[in-house]
């Protein structure tokens, strides 16, 4: 059983997202006017950016900093000191007063939340000369707190400039860790590149620059540009302020796109917005912006988010100047009181400004995205990486809202109608004995197909068990078993009202059920010939699938008894979440055992950091497999033995301290190797299973599967939604450099009372042709606290 179910919705929702696009001119230097703010939205824009301080502020910057060089080299002289006195770290800094009036035109107003506060592009939080390093940092701060004053919903800080100077980037991290202190209300949105293509920075010089402080080097266009460096960056600045979720990302678009890799690895982090400049879009024939198909198809794959990012387009107009002509041409040419009431009865309408030509080929792009799909639902949209504890459905008892869920998906009863079909068409064909249902002789009226459904539910599969005999002509004797009290009742109605007392209902665990029998003078037991479950979990033996089907298949006939699902295997590829990782570490002062609790998700923002197609070493990796029945087992043994059901007590003989090692054949352990080319960060491993539901025992049919890989499913099972991903998570991110192999070990231990998972992960590189060398581990995680109860 899932816990994951969900059912789609086929309306009453948008057909495609939408696009929120506003407007950043590099150049303002003052917060538009009302006048002007209005010229810019009656040109489509939703908000613009505004430099929170002004060219009067920066000036006195300047000013500051001169004047404490100068203060300084005339205290030097005056007291004749050497050089190496001089620079006595002890000597007070410059302190950057706080903010004027003069020094900033943005101010608390009614449209407030439309406007972006854009932190001042001249500051050098990276640079190596300690004064302007410190004089930015408190720039910085004067700036996010009066931003935070005012309302500001968010607070664009740009990024460093430059990545090869671990210092200038650790620098930087520890500022913005401060400014989130500082701004206690407003997000803080750090402007960073793609990758570092030549032009795609801030225009504006930094004071380092402006002061001949500058240890920048010039740029070799011809040097190869590293594509992870920006991002690097970013991994460092939000791992210094501990993922904060008010930390944010606006992602700079570049000319020329760069490989996938990097485009999935910028979409699992939190986008708060995308930034085209002029120069990113192209023009078309017919002289008009546009962009290429790689860069739309870039938009359409980012606006999926549930969050998705808004857009900013960076100088594209309009002008300041055009701003103020517009202001003053509204300010004479406004109609008098007569005029606009003559304007009413001749019913004219008033003409409006045309659309920036950027912002009507944007809404284009808009209208031009593809559709939602099945998947694509509000629904299952709100459940893109939400954490859900698994179910507990040997201890707990469902309710009928939850079970509603699960029968939500006809893609996977579809499925499984399929492959009990065909196990009744192969059945027939090839002619298998069938079991009596009466105590009379056998004759072809009372020899009949006897199938259960185990774990009923609310008897969906049931349902589908008497269409399949209809569709195949085959006479079966049909039980149907659940332990949930309430949902027997719900069966014995539907019995009545829907089947036609064609099914036999029993409450039972499956586990504790005598099996078939035949009711006379004495109970006479049969032996099941199909039987049907939907035990599966995310990980396909999570949610106990082995521990139940132990306890039931003894009631299968040998050796022509069918299971379905016949086998199921599990999977895990490594993956980055940063947004998970977040969340869950915001639960651990709640629950200790956050870090170590495998969780339900519907995992989107993410991105699989294993290489693809690597001989020997896929991006999914196959864990561990069940086949049922298990013709021998050790739980039939035991069962046997303690005469109806009571399990051994005895200690010793188990893996585990204490157990009697009877479920041990249920116990599962891999060891897996996968190759990341680049280099990157992961956050846990992402865990998936498949299942052969049936497979026919007549050549050149195809088995029934499902499966949720991301790889399979569109084969296998298309749009079926009743399972989400598993999620192991790791207490530390562990960052690795490129070329790395990464060793997985999972186990799935049993004590006889529960099952849990224990995991972790090693990170080698090569560093010669036979060695290799450890460069991170996490620790060993165990669910133990939360097991899974037989």
């Amino acid at each position: 059983m899932s816990s994951e179910g969900l059912n789609p919705e086929s309306d009453d929702f948008e057909s495609r997202p939408s696009f929120y696009i506003g407007q950043h001119d590099s150049g303002r230097t003052e917060t538009l006017t009302d006048g002007q703010y209005s010229q810019v939205l009656k040109s489509g824009f939703y908000f613009v950016t505004t430099p929170i301080t002004n060219r009067h502020f920066y000036s006195r910057v300047c000013d500051l900093y001169k004047s404490h060089l100068q203060e300084r080299e005339d205290w030097v002289a005056e007291r004749g000191l050497t050089a190496s006195q001089s620079a006595n770290p002890s000597l007070p800094g410059p302190v950057v007063p706080t903010l004027t009036n003069k020094d900033t035109s943005y101010a608390p107003s009614s449209y407030v939340g439309n406007l972006v506060a854009y932190s001042s592009p001249w500051i050098d939080l990276c640079s190596s000369d300690p004064l302007i390093s410190s004089i930015s940092r408190q720039v910085l701060n004067l700036e996010v707190a009066y931003a935070n004053f005012c309302g500001a919903r968010g607070i664009i800080v740009p990024g460093p400039r430059q990545d090869e100077s671990c210092r200038g980037v650790a620098q930087y991290a520890r500022a913005i860790q401060e400014a989130l202190k500082v701004a206690t209300r407003a997000n803080i949105i750090i402007h960073m590149p793609m990758y570092r293509e030549p032009g795609l920075e801030e225009k504006e010089e930094t004071l380092s620059s402006l002061l001949g402080k500058s240890n920048d080097k010039v740029t070799d266009s011809a040097k190869e540009i590293d594509l992870f460096s920006a991002w690097d960056s970013w991994h460092t600045i939000r791992s210094v302020c501990d993922y904060s979720s008010r930390l944010f990302i606006a992602l700079r678009i570049p000319r020329r796109l760069p490989e996938k890799d990097l485009q999935e690895r910028w979409f699992c982090e939190p986008l708060h917005y995308l930034t085209l400049a002029r120069n990113t879009f192209q023009e078309n024939r017919g002289g008009h912006p546009s962009l290429s198909r790689n860069h739309q198809d870039l938009i359409n794959h980012y606006m999926r988010l549930k969050n998705s990012p808004w857009m900013i387009l960076s100088d594209v107009g309009p002008e300041v100047e055009s701003l103020n002509e517009s202001t003053d041409k509204m300010a004479v040419d406004f109609p008098t009181l007569a005029d606009a009431n003559q304007i009413l009865k001749e019913n004219q309408r008033p003409r409006l400004p045309p659309l920036n030509p950027f912002v009507s080929y944007m809404r284009h792009l808009e209208r031009q995205q593809p559709p939602f799909s099945v998947l694509e639902t509000p629904t299952l949209t709100s459940f893109q990486d939400w954490l859900q504890s698994p179910l507990q459905p040997l201890s707990d008892n469902l309710e009928s809202a939850t079970y509603e869920m699960f029968e939500g998906d006809p893609v996977k009863y579809d499925q499984y109608q399929l492959a009990i079909t065909q196990a009744m068409a192969d059945w027939k064909t090839l002619n298998k004995p069938t079991s009596p249902v009466t105590l009379e002789a056998p004759t072809p009226e009372n020899q009949k197909l006897i199938v259960a459904v185990a774990g009923a539910g609310r008897g969906p599969l049931v349902t589908r068990v008497l269409r399949a005999a209809e569709a195949t002509g085959t006479a079966i004797q049909l039980w149907a078993l659940e332990k949930n009290q309430n949902a027997y009742v719900y069966l014995l109605r539907q019995n009545e009202q829907v089947w036609g007392n064609q099914v036999i209902v029993v409450k039972t665990d499956m586990r504790s059920w005598e099996g078939p029998h035949i009711i006379g003078r004495e109970v006479i037991k049969t032996k099941v010939d199909i039987l049907v479950t939907e035990l599966l979990g995310s990980f396909g033996d999570n949610e106990l699938s082995p521990e139940c089907l132990d306890g039931i298949q003894r009631h299968i006939s040998k050796p022509h008894g069918i299971s379905i699902p016949q086998s199921y295997t599990a999977h895990l590829s490594p993956i980055a979440t940063p947004r998970l990782f977040a969340d869950i570490s915001s639960r651990v002062q709640a629950d200790p055992v956050a870090f170590d609790t495998p969780w339900v998700v519907r995992l989107f923002a993410m991105d699989f950091v294993a290489a693809q197609k690597v001989p020997g070493h896929p991006r999914f990796q196959q864990a561990w497999e069940f086949v049922h029945p298990v013709l021998v087992s050790r739980e039939d043994d035991f069962m046997e033995e303690a005469s109806g059901g009571a399990k051994f007590t005895t200690v010793g003989g188990g893996s585990m301290s204490g157990s009697t090692g009877s479920n041990d054949h249920n116990a599962r352990h891999c060891h897996l190797t996968f190759v990341c080319r680049t280099r990157g960060v992961i956050h846990g491993l992402a865990g998936f299973f498949e299942s052969v539901l049936y497979a026919p025992q007549i050549a050149e049919k195809e088995p029934v599967e499902i499966s949720i890989l991301p790889d399979q499913i569109d084969r296998k099972s298309k749009d079926m939604i009743s399972w989400f991903p598993i999620f192991f998570p790791l207490k530390t991110p562990l960052y690795f450099p490129q070329d790395t192999e990464l060793e997985v070990s999972m186990w799935r231990q049993t004590d006889d009372t529960k099952v849990w998972y224990e995991w972790m992960v090693e990170a080698f590189m090569w560093a010669g042709p036979k060695t290799r060398v450890k460069v991170g581990a996490s620790e060993l995680h165990s669910s133990r606290k939360i097991a899974c109860l037989m």
